[in-house]
């Protein structure tokens, strides 16, 4: 292991113990790959990255990365896609209060934060997560036609 990915390491392993996580090798792994991603990726698509990973492993990573406020969710029709949050995320809220568009074209789904809303103001209630889901055609798609 060369230095530069040493450190790497160490810092998702910082990462995961300040969420409260600890950091396994496939938590490890899980995390690196995510975090070199520009789309939201289904476990499917994940579990294809990690060709000799148990299914059910990588599955409840994802569910402890999304308790942990270390991935949100993305629900697509039947599909659950993943992606990082911010370090501003934690256990009781998702700070992800961004646009998550699916192109029907190239079949991605990312995470616009250009288009973005701010924080609720203060009420007598707790807002978790808001979900904003729209589809239509990406950037890169329109400038093909």
């Amino acid at each position: 292991m060369n230095i530069t990915t040493s450190v790497m390491k160490k810092n998702i392993e910082d990462k995961l113990i300040h969420k409260n996580t600890k950091p396994t090798s496939m938590r490890i792994l899980v995390y690196d790959f995510l975090s070199s991603q520009e789309a939201a990726l289904s476990l499917s698509e994940i579990e294809n990255h990690f060709e000799h990973a148990d299914r059910t492993t990588i599955y409840r990573t994802l569910k402890t990365f999304e308790e942990k406020g270390i991935v949100h969710s993305i629900q697509e029709n039947t599909t659950t896609r993943y992606k990082l949050c911010h370090d501003g995320c934690n256990e009781n809220t998702h700070k992800d209060w961004h646009l998550h568009f699916y192109c029907k074209i190239c079949k991605q789904t990312t995470c616009r934060e250009d288009i973005s809303f701010r924080e609720p103001v203060q009420t007598d209630f707790r807002i978790d997560e808001i979900r904003l889901f729209a589809k239509g055609i990406c950037e890169s798609c329109l400038s093909l036609q």
